[in-house]
């Protein structure tokens, strides 16, 4: 059995002097249900740390795990920084995390380059966007006064709405019975200007929030991304089924691992 090999970019926990534990250390990590979800098919999980920073040794580049691996997935974690789209924090702890941005924008310019797929979850969604050049709200609330509570710190995933599929688009072909769905909801920015090139698959049915975005030029590389978390999703209880979500990816990397393979051989 062939088994893909599935990139999770890194989530940072800055080095703190102040931590009881791994004082002054840097931390990369990945939440542990994302890697589960990769690995739920078959699929090799595989987390890609950044290779700069202070401890950083050794030649080892981003382009070279774009090469070995056959797609990306970006998680959630930390807010993106409004720096990285031009803006500046409306509060201080909005400031988000720009060094992970820098490392995430870096590693889907590296598989881009290898023409491999990239799919994003929650913080996923608004990396792409803001990585090929579209803007956030920093804070739902603050901006969009009458939408929706999209993250509740009390009950955290047992947050829900619904959203609205797009009819026409991959989103809608992949769950044809559907065209409202429930979804779980853990965020406090979204998509404000959409980036060029990326078109919206699905939206908040109260506020019409952005949800699911896909590139649109379907020569180019696989990118979609979810607001939600698939990897959230339990098998009987009446959210949507992350299956096709997962199974689309993973058919878009079957193909790039081919395609790979036939240009290396």
């Amino acid at each position: 059995m062939h088994r893909l090999k599935i990139g999770i970019s890194a989530c940072f926990m800055h080095a703190d002097p102040t931590r009881a534990l791994f004082t002054g250390k840097t931390l990369q990590y990945v939440e542990q249900s994302i890697a589960h979800w990769v690995m739920s098919t078959g699929a090799l999980a595989v987390m890609i740390p950044s290779p700069t920073g202070a401890t950083q040794r050794g030649d080892v580049t981003l382009d070279h795990y774009a090469q070995w691996l056959d797609g990306l997935v970006l998680h959630g974690g930390a807010d993106v920084s409004p720096l990285t789209y031009g803006e500046q924090p409306l509060q201080d702890k909005w400031s988000g995390d720009k060094i992970r941005d820098e490392y995430e924008i870096a590693l889907v310019t590296a598989f881009e380059r290898a023409g491999k797929p990239v799919f994003g979850v929650c913080r996923g969604l608004q990396l792409l966007n803001v990585a090929y050049g579209g803007t956030l709200y920093q804070d739902i609330p603050t901006q969009l006064p009458q939408a929706l509570p999209h993250r509740d710190a009390a009950v955290y995933d047992n947050n829900f709405h619904h959203v609205d599929i797009k009819p026409g688009t991959r989103l809608s072909q992949l769950y044809p019975q559907l065209r409202r769905a429930k979804v779980n909801s853990i965020h406090h920015q979204a998509v404000k200007d959409l980036a060029p090139g990326f078109d919206v698959e699905a939206v908040s049915d109260h506020d019409g929030i952005v949800e699911a975005i896909r590139r649109s030029d379907t020569a180019k590389p696989f990118m979609a991304a979810v607001q939600w978390h698939p990897e959230f999703h339990r098998a009987g209880t009446d959210t949507i089924d992350d299956a096709a979500l997962l199974q689309d990816f993973l058919a878009a990397a079957a193909s790039a691992a081919q395609q790979h393979e036939r240009r290396t051989s």
